[in-house]
């Protein structure tokens, strides 16, 4: 089952933000978040707030989530407009989950339509919606673009039949290259995410599976080095022996396989994880978690950051859904990290850009230690003369090294 959520401080029933949120609103970006917690089966290595139909039990309905979801986001512009946060268009919408595509492409546009009546959507606005590969035709897709879609991820994973199986993925691999053809046909940016490093998987594989992602030609790839997380399935199996456990110098070879085909082909890094073709395609939304613009997440279990305030949501869509019914926040818990805290989140976010983080930000500490990590060709010479911590591709596999030495931790 899913991990449990943090305990914070409990969040108020009226949902009502602090004061101090309201303090240079304006200044921030501001998007949004919508959660679908359903999946037709539970992968293997899976530790997200997702329910099968079997798990989901009563009190909740898939068919009517839509509307308890845009009740929220109601719900979020009284909240906002009673706690006195200046009002900005939504710069981003990122829908996830779970598999969102299993509701109807109309029940998702009826969510972006409640988020564009409540707070209005900038012009240009990026909308994404993650999808699986068996989850989409060409004309859900159309509808999604119709309905004011602008992107859609694909979790694409690998091209190996064996690597899916082992994650428990149930799509034809065959299946990938025809749905990012519908997408775009009917005029979506098209992402794929990869996944590497899983038991089993060999380098051979996995170059498999960067050049199928690479004939298909998408404007934007992810690729995750897979990690076990205790409570799921893939960790049961392998602490009993039955999958062999992963491997960080696996990881550190296939990482390094991938940026390199990746660059060949005319995708550049703009965070550890994701490439693009150009700046245009990176993925907006993230880039806002990244640097720490507003973001409302709607759902059960979603997490939700404004002005320095983070909460989260009840994580059973059955609670969740008793909440929104009962006109109350479906909040369950937050918190104002404190400033030790939000330095150390902040460095480990803009450090993993390739923007970088600048070197003003950091402590005396932090300046005198970016010679050392020039030295230890971690971070990029060029950059740090110009004024930021950019991470070389040899920092991008020790990025975690890089933030313990600049922040003396």
């Amino acid at each position: 089952m899913p991990s449990v959520l943090p305990d914070g401080d409990p969040a108020p029933a009226d949902g009502l933000l602090p004061a101090l949120c309201s303090h240079n609103a304006q200044e921030r970006t501001m998007s949004f978040y919508v959660h679908i917690p359903f999946c037709t089966v539970r992968c293997g290595y899976c530790d997200f707030n997702t329910y099968t139909a079997k798990e989901l039990g009563s009190g909740s309905s898939q068919a009517s989530y839509a509307a308890t979801v845009s009740q929220e986001i109601s719900f979020a512009r009284g909240v906002m407009d009673k706690s006195d946060i200046a009002h900005r268009e939504i710069e981003t919408v990122f829908f996830g989950g779970g598999t969102p595509t299993l509701l109807p492409a109309s029940d998702l546009v009826s969510v972006l339509g409640r988020i564009s009546s409540e707070f209005g959507l900038k012009p240009g606005a990026e909308v994404t919606t993650e999808a699986n590969p068996d989850s989409v035709t060409r004309e859900s897709l159309q509808e999604l673009k119709d309905g004011g879609f602008t992107r859609v991820s694909f979790g694409m994973q690998s091209a190996v039949p064996h690597v899916l199986a082992v994650l428990e993925r149930t799509h034809d691999p065959k299946r990938v290259p025809q749905v990012v053809q519908w997408a775009r046909e009917v005029g979506l940016d098209v992402s794929v995410d990869l996944i590497y490093g899983t038991p089993g998987e060999s380098v051979e594989d996995w170059r498999a599976s960067i050049e199928a992602a690479l004939s298909y030609e998408p404007d934007h790839i992810s690729a995750y080095a897979l990690i076990i997380e205790e409570g799921t399935k893939l960790a049961a199996q392998i602490r009993r022996g039955q999958v062999p456990n992963i491997d960080d110098d696996d990881h550190a070879e296939k990482y390094q396989l991938a940026d390199e085909m990746f660059a060949a082909a005319g995708y550049q890094w703009y965070e550890v994880s994701n490439w693009a073709k150009g700046d245009e395609h990176a993925c907006r939304h993230n880039v806002a978690y990244w640097q720490g613009g507003d973001w409302w997440g709607a759902g059960p279990g979603a997490h939700s950051h404004v002005g320095g305030l983070r909460w989260w949501n009840v994580k059973h869509p059955a609670a969740y859904q008793q909440r929104i019914d009962g006109g109350i926040s479906p909040g369950h818990g937050r918190e104002f990290p404190d400033a030790e805290a939000v330095q150390l989140e902040r460095t480990m976010l803009l450090t993993r850009l390739s923007s970088g983080m600048l070197i003003a930000e950091l402590d005396e500490h932090g300046r005198k230690a970016v010679a050392g990590l020039i030295a230890d060709e971690l971070i990029d010479p060029k950059a740090a003369f110009a004024g930021s911590v950019v991470l070389t591709q040899r920092g991008r596999l020790l990025a975690d090294l890089v933030v313990r030495e600049l922040l003396d931790f």
